[in-house]
C-alpha cells in the first residue's frame, strides 16, 4: 500500500487516530497537510515526519470556520497541485459538555456537536470535491462511530451527528461515484485515544470498558489509521460508501443473554 506522489489533508491531525493516519500516510510515500486546531501539535506531527524522510505541511485550522476549511484545501492545491486523499477526522466535545438526558440538553452543546461534527465534515467534503472533480479522482474518509449506529444514554447530539456523517457520506458516494470520487466512513469502537483514555484513567473503569470488547482491549490509533489508508489507498478502489465498523467486536451482541 503506497501513496507515493499523492497529497492527503487529515484533520485533527495532531493527535489519536488523525496523528496516526497522517504518520502512516507520509510513511507510505504520501504528501500530508497536517491541519488540527492546535498550531504546536501540528508542527509537531509535521516534523516527525520531517524525521523519517517524510513530507508534511502543518497548519492551524478550526473546522467549524470554512474559510480555515478552504485553507488547508487551497494549501494542497497551491503548493502540491492536487488532493487525492481528505480525512475528515476532527471532533472534540464542547468545553463544559457533560453527558445529559436528551430533555436537559442544552442547544449550544447540540449546535457545537452538528457544527463541529457534521458541517465540518459537509464543508470540508466540499472543499476536497472541488480540486478531486477536476482531477477525475479522489479518496474521502470521513471518521464516523458506533455511536452512529446504536442509541447510547446521555449522548444523543453525538448519536444524531455521527449517524448524519455516514449517511451523508453515502450520499456523496452516490453523487460522486461517476467523477471517480470514492468516499467511506469508518465507525470506530473504544479507540485509546487522548480523551478515551482521560476518560479511563481510573483502573477499574477502564477494565470496565475492555471487558465488554470481544478483543478485551481498547483499540490503538494505528489500527483505526491501517482501515483509512486502505479506504485511501488504491487497494479499496472498488469500496464507496461503506462504514466500516472497527471496535474490537464491540456490537457484535445484543443486550440480551440467555445463560
Amino acid at each position: 500500500m503506497r501513496f507515493d506522489g499523492k497529497v492527503g489533508i487529515v484533520t485533527g491531525g495532531a493527535s489519536g487516530i488523525g496523528r496516526a493516519t497522517a504518520i502512516g500516510f507520509a510513511r507510505r510515500g504520501g504528501t500530508v497537510i497536517v491541519a488540527d486546531h492546535s498550531e504546536r501539535g501540528a508542527k509537531a506531527v509535521a516534523a516527525e515526519i520531517a524525521g523519517f524522510g517524510g513530507k508534511a505541511e502543518p497548519i492551524k485550522i478550526d473546522v467549524t470556520k470554512e474559510a480555515d476549511i478552504r485553507s488547508a484545501v487551497a494549501l494542497a492545491s497551491r503548493q502540491f497541485g492536487r488532493l487525492d486523499f481528505m480525512h475528515n477526522n476532527a471532533y472534540a466535545f464542547g468545553r463544559g459538555w457533560e453527558p445529559t438526558l436528551t430533555g436537559d440538553f442544552k442547544d449550544e452543546f447540540w449546535d457545537y456537536a452538528v457544527n463541529i461534527g457534521l458541517t465540518a465534515v459537509f464543508r470540508g467534503t466540499r472543499a476536497a470535491l472541488a480540486v478531486m472533480r477536476d482531477q477525475g479522482s479522489g479518496s474521502i474518509v470521513n471518521t464516523a462511530s458506533i455511536s452512529g449506529l446504536f442509541a447510547e444514554v446521555k449522548n444523543s447530539a453525538y448519536n444524531a451527528v455521527k449517524a448524519g456523517v455516514i449517511n451523508f457520506t453515502r450520499a456523496v458516494a452516490r453523487e460522486y461515484g461517476p467523477f471517480g470520487i470514492r468516499a467511506n466512513s469508518i465507525c470506530p469502537g473504544v479507540i485509546a485515544t487522548p480523551p478515551v483514555l482521560q476518560m479511563a484513567a481510573d483502573p477499574q473503569r477502564r477494565k470496565a470498558f475492555e471487558q465488554k470488547v470481544p478483543l478485551r482491549r481498547m483499540g490503538q490509533p494505528e489500527e483505526l489509521a491501517n482501515v483509512v489508508l486502505f479506504l485511501a489507498s488504491d487497494l479499496a478502489s472498488y469500496v464507496t460508501g461503506a462504514a466500516y465498523v472497527c471496535d474490537g467486536g464491540l456490537t457484535l451482541a445484543s443486550n440480551v443473554e440467555f445463560n
